[in-house]
């Protein structure tokens, strides 16, 4: 027989969506790749179809929006809310670039997909609404599950405890047992074999081995207020080392090569960057806005998180969680507080031990595997002869 198709659709809106799509696609090919054709789609790109480039250019452009303005943001997860998953999802689809629905839905006819798999919701609607009728997967990388993510799928994905409990409790029509499932996060597997020796890190890196560093980041976009925090560090001369990662935003690079130490302060101002583990793992404190991943990530590796902005009501639910359920993370968000907060620190390096202690806990809940024996089980149901080879 052929092998099943399983389509990992790809969604540019956010690293926040493509790093954990990345997770899954790697630990399925690894796990179940000789008994499944894997094709991972740049779904928005690969038919250049004009429309669903500007489709996907316009979720990017709304990311990029809420990062500069809070209220943009806020409004937007607000009329989410609003709206609801049925006519949000369709108003959504249809309104915001005219004529992209139909060639989506086209597109994934052409893909021939057995399964889909999203970690993103709009890829998963465009497949319920296609004559392929594949299986859908939907991970959400947000703490709530927002109402996008709850348009119906075969199988929805969320890594927190938190986030599970409140959409069976809210939505129990829409999830159950057999339908929802909680996973552990979905950090890249690189990061199980990152060197976790901060001495030896700080070494490679070329970075003070005994000064308090900071790592500053603001998602892929690099919009948020680093660059205030690293003024007034800079200003004061604070002897710590600041490694300000700007993302995709080659301006802010700009501005930040030409920042000046007075001496005491190492300043490492850092573009897109391949080895962000490795930055976390050389820093005591990482400040910046509650993305799914930073957040996440700076967790995983035992790092307090500072942070600095909640961009839309989904960042604002991800950094309560992290600072009310997990303990590794407090708010500061004016940049003054966020520099004496960092003065207090370098007096006293215990205020972070509860903090890192709180995060060290989560380390055993992070990992794919579980994710994709969960998507793996579900196209069993429609293939059970791959359940028959799997037991051979």
């Amino acid at each position: 027989m052929n092998k099943p198709r399983v389509v990992f659709a790809y969604t540019e809106a956010g690293l926040g969506h493509t790093m954990p799509m990345n997770s899954i696609a790697d630990k399925f090919e690894e796990l179940y790749g000789d008994k499944v054709e894997c094709v991972r789609s740049q779904f928005f790109t690969e038919s250049e179809h004009e429309k669903l480039k500007q489709f996907e250019e316009k979720l990017k452009n709304n990311v990029v929006k809420s990062n500069n303005s809070t209220a943009y943001g806020f409004w937007l997860t607000l009329n989410m809310e609003f709206w609801g998953e049925k006519l949000g999802s369709w108003a959504t689809m249809t309104c915001l670039v005219p004529g992209a629905r139909k060639p989506a839905i086209e597109h994934v006819e052409e893909l021939h997909p057995d399964m889909l798999v999203c970690t993103h919701w709009a890829p998963n609607y465009y497949a319920k609404k296609s004559n392929a009728n594949p299986l859908t997967v939907m991970y959400c990388p947000d703490v709530v599950v927002n109402p996008l993510f709850r348009y119906p799928c075969d199988l929805a994905l969320v890594s927190n405890e938190a986030g599970y409990n409140r959409a069976r409790k809210h939505h129990p029509v829409r999830f159950n047992e057999e339908n929802f499932k909680q996973v552990p996060f979905l950090i890249r597997e690189e990061a199980f074999s990152v060197s976790t020796d901060k001495v030896e890190t700080r070494k490679k890196l070329g970075i003070p081995e005994n000064q308090l560093t900071v790592l500053l980041a603001e998602g892929g976009y690099g919009i948020g207020k680093m660059e205030e925090i690293c003024k007034i560090v800079l200003e004061r001369d604070l002897p710590v080392t600041l490694l300000a990662v700007c993302g995709k935003n080659a301006e802010l690079y700009e501005r930040f090569k030409s920042f000046k130490s007075k001496g005491k302060c190492c300043f490492r101002p850092l573009g897109l960057v391949d080895n962000f583990f490795e930055l976390l793992v050389a820093s005591d404190v990482f400040c910046g806005k509650s993305g799914a991943n930073v957040a996440g990530e700076a967790c995983f590796f035992g790092v307090p998180h500072i942070i600095t902005k909640y961009a839309t009501t989904i960042e604002k639910n991800i950094g309560k969680y992290y600072i009310e359920n997990i303990g590794s993370a407090m708010k500061i968000f004016n940049p003054k507080k966020v520099a004496d907060k960092l003065e207090e620190i370098l007096h006293d390096p215990e205020i972070l031990q509860p903090y890192i202690a709180a995060a060290q806990k989560q380390r055993s809940q992070y990992g794919a595997t579980r994710c994709a024996e969960y998507i793996f089980q579900l196209l069993c149901k429609r293939f059970p002869e791959l359940q028959d080879e799997t037991k051979q």
